[in-house]
This record gives C-alpha cells, structure tokens and sequence, in this order.
C-alpha cells in the first residue's frame, strides 16, 4: 500500500541495476540480492564484466555463471558491461582527459578507444554472451564514459541500446530516452553522506517520473549506511507503487505505448 499522503505511482516504474557483476564483486552483492529476493519477485539488471581488470574472467568462473543462468530464468536482464572494466589505454594528454580518467575514476574502459579497439572489445563480449546463451540487447560502458570511436562502434552493431546517468540511448541512432539514475560515490565517508543528500532531493524532484533507475555498485554493499539507504529507497518506491522491469522490460514497454 502507498504511504500516507503519496500519490500512487500509476504506470511508473522503477530499475534495480548492479553495476560490475563479476566473480570478483558477487561476495558483496550476494547478502543484498537474497533481501531483495525475500521482498518478491523484483527483476533487476546485472552488468556483467567479462574479465573484471584482467583477473577474473568468466569464462573460468562456472559456479558464478550458473548462478547468472539461474538470474535469467528468475526473469533478471544481463547487460554487457565493458570487458576489463579498466582504463588500459595509453596516459591522457588533455586537462578534460585526465579529470575523466585519473580523477572521476580509473575504470573509463571505453572513455579514449578508437572505433577499432572498443568495436574488438565489443565483438568480444557479445560473443561471449552468445557462447553461455545469454540474451543480449545493451551495452553499459564503464562509468558510463564512452568515446567518438565507441559511439560509431555501437553503431555497426546488432545491440539495442546504450546509457548514460540520465538517459537511455536507442540504437543504433542514439535516440535518447529520458531516465534519470540514483546513484552514489561511496567510496570514503564524506562521499557517502553527500550521496544520501544529493539521492534524497533528486528522488522528491522524481517523484512523478515514469521512470527511476537504482545505480549499484559493489562498493556501496560494503557500507551499512549505504546499503541501508538503497533497500529503504527501494522499498519507499515499491510502496509508491513503482512497477519494478528490467532496463529491456521497460524500453519494450514504453515503446508500445
């Protein structure tokens, strides 16, 4: 039931998303994942790295793609979500560059490739997912940083779309579709408390959004405070009578409206 004095949600809906699923971070979603299991039947979309910074490819990681296998059959949406998750290429010549790849973070896979390198990191992991039957329909670039050259590969490609913190990107022309994502820096505890204030008055102005995607990533299970707040955010909206989709779920809806 809404709670008192919210106006329910009619059609709206919301997106639980983890982001960089791999064996790796599995140990720090897992007790979140079983809670929000307990809640009901809650799809999420889980981004999947294929080889998380070159050490733990999934390919030698059985038990951990069988549990993705059973995701799947649960109704859950897996995402390709770069291919090393780490920022690889040659040190950054510009101001603009060094910010969005040493100081905003170290994992902008995609930020600098050329239309040659990410359409090889692309392929890459598109042929993985077909070779564990894994239906693919997006793409998630790592921190959501993608270059020119990533933009023309996606372009070439058969997946259905791409995203950005506030948009989702229609391939292969890049219509973009407005859904704006909560999401933390969690990684000290000033960044933390600044997130839960930042969230909290992002989600009022929200309130009446068709759509709220949940941006989490492993670093934010580690803390109390901030795995707090993403249950009780998730819950405050399942009560508003969000209707909780997959990223692929909710574009296929709302296209045919």
């Amino acid at each position: 039931m809404p709670e008192p004095g919210v106006t329910p949600c009619s059609g709206q809906s919301l997106l639980l998303v983890l982001h960089d699923v791999a064996p790796h971070t599995w140990p720090d979603y897992q007790p979140f994942v079983e809670a929000v299991d307990a809640l009901g039947e809650i799809p999420m979309t889980w981004l999947v790295v294929p080889d998380f910074h070159k050490q733990h490819p999934l390919a030698s990681a059985t038990g951990f793609r069988h549990m993705l296998d059973q995701r799947l059959r649960r109704g859950d949406e897996l995402v390709l979500h770069g291919y090393y998750h780490v920022d690889d290429s040659p040190p950054p010549h510009s101001a603009r560059d060094y910010f969005l790849r040493r100081v905003y973070t170290f994992e902008g896979e995609f930020c600098s490739l050329d239309r040659a390198c990410a359409l090889e990191r692309l392929e890459a992991g598109m042929a993985l997912f077909r070779r564990f039957d894994w239906p693919l329909a997006g793409f998630v670039a790592p921190a959501w940083l993608m270059s020119e050259g990533t933009r023309q590969a996606l372009s070439t490609l058969s997946l259905q779309y791409t995203s950005d913190p506030r948009h989702f990107y229609r391939l292969p022309d890049f219509t973009p579709v407005a859904a704006p994502c909560l999401v933390w820096s969690a990684r000290s505890a000033w960044r933390r408390g600044l997130s839960k204030i930042v969230c909290e008055l992002q989600a009022a102005r929200l309130q009446r959004a068709p759509v709220i995607r949940l941006g989490l990533h492993p670093v934010d299970m580690r803390h109390d405070f901030s795995r707090n707040y993403w249950m009780q955010t998730l819950q405050q909206l399942l009560r508003q009578g969000r209707t909780p989709l997959t990223k692929s779920a909710w574009l296929t809806d709302r296209q045919r409206r």
